[in-house]
């Protein structure tokens, strides 16, 4: 398979494809998550200008990355490529907050934020303040 073509990305492709490929990443795109990112898409300032027709293409974008050996360090590739460095904590935030989304975090989730965290090389007490917050917002009673 081709590589996706990197210069189509914007810095809201990476966001979305981040989001996805955490709900992906128990190999179970669950509804919760899905609507989760959606939310996400249509209320945080970032996305203000954002094509949500695109959010299909992101989608694909990580979809087709995880099929292959290295996929998910060629998605780590496309995000340092086109997502400003600014954006890094928010592009944890929004992973954690789909991570958590289900109500619990799963082996696999944990695993991917820990390396989301190493590859967009977080402050780990930064790390620790976002994923406390996203805790916090999804609890239930």
């Amino acid at each position: 398979m081709p590589a996706p073509d990197t210069e189509l990305l914007s810095a809201q492709d990476c966001l979305v494809a981040l989001m996805i490929a955490v709900s992906a990443s128990d190999s179970n795109l669950r509804t919760v998550e899905l609507k989760k990112i959606e939310s996400a898409v249509e209320i945080l300032p970032v996305f203000a200008d954002y094509d949500t027709d695109r959010m299909r293409e992101a989608a694909q974008i990580v979809f087709d990355l995880f099929e292959q050996e290295d996929g998910l360090d060629a998605l780590f590739g496309l995000l340092r490529e086109n997502l400003p460095q600014r954006l890094f904590e928010t592009a944890y935030a929004l992973a954690c907050d789909v991570a958590v989304a289900k109500g619990t975090l799963g082996e696999a989730e944990l695993r991917l934020l820990e390396e989301i965290r190493y590859e967009l090389d977080l402050d780990r007490l930064h790390a620790a303040a976002i994923e406390r917050g996203a805790r916090a917002r999804h609890l239930s009673l």
